[in-house]
């Protein structure tokens, strides 16, 4: 919907983030490799071949790849009492809170982040 007090469209910014993250992740295509691996795997843009323009296997794995990191930089400015908002830390049936830097101990990303929709997440 349109906001009325700041004269701006969500959906026409959320084109423009769809169409800068084309643009990134075209990048990181075409800097990948044609070469098979040793392996005898394809090769990484044979993976990604048949993804479309607008990556979303590519961005699916980039994701995998550097959840920690990414929340790691979105903590690092977090003060060292910081907690995130709900206990999420472990895998029991009572999940602790994050001690410093809304991080858990194990410097693991809090579970219920992995839940929000991929595309909601860039």
């Amino acid at each position: 919907g349109k906001d009325l007090y700041l004269r701006y469209n969500r959906k026409d910014k959320t084109d423009k983030l769809q169409e800068q993250l084309k643009k990134y992740f075209q990048k990181i295509y075409e800097g990948l490799s044609w070469t098979p691996t040793k392996n005898g795997k394809k090769s990484a843009k044979d993976h990604y071949k048949d993804d479309g323009d607008n990556f979303f296997q590519l961005r699916e794995d980039w994701w995998n790849n550097n959840r920690k990191m990414v929340w790691y930089a979105i903590t690092c400015g977090a003060g060292n009492d910081s907690q995130y908002f709900r206990p999420t830390c472990g895998l029991g049936e009572t999940p602790l809170v994050t001690p410093s830097q809304c991080r858990c101990t194990t410097h693991d990303v809090p579970t219920n982040f992995d839940y929000v929709p991929q595309y909601l997440r860039w």
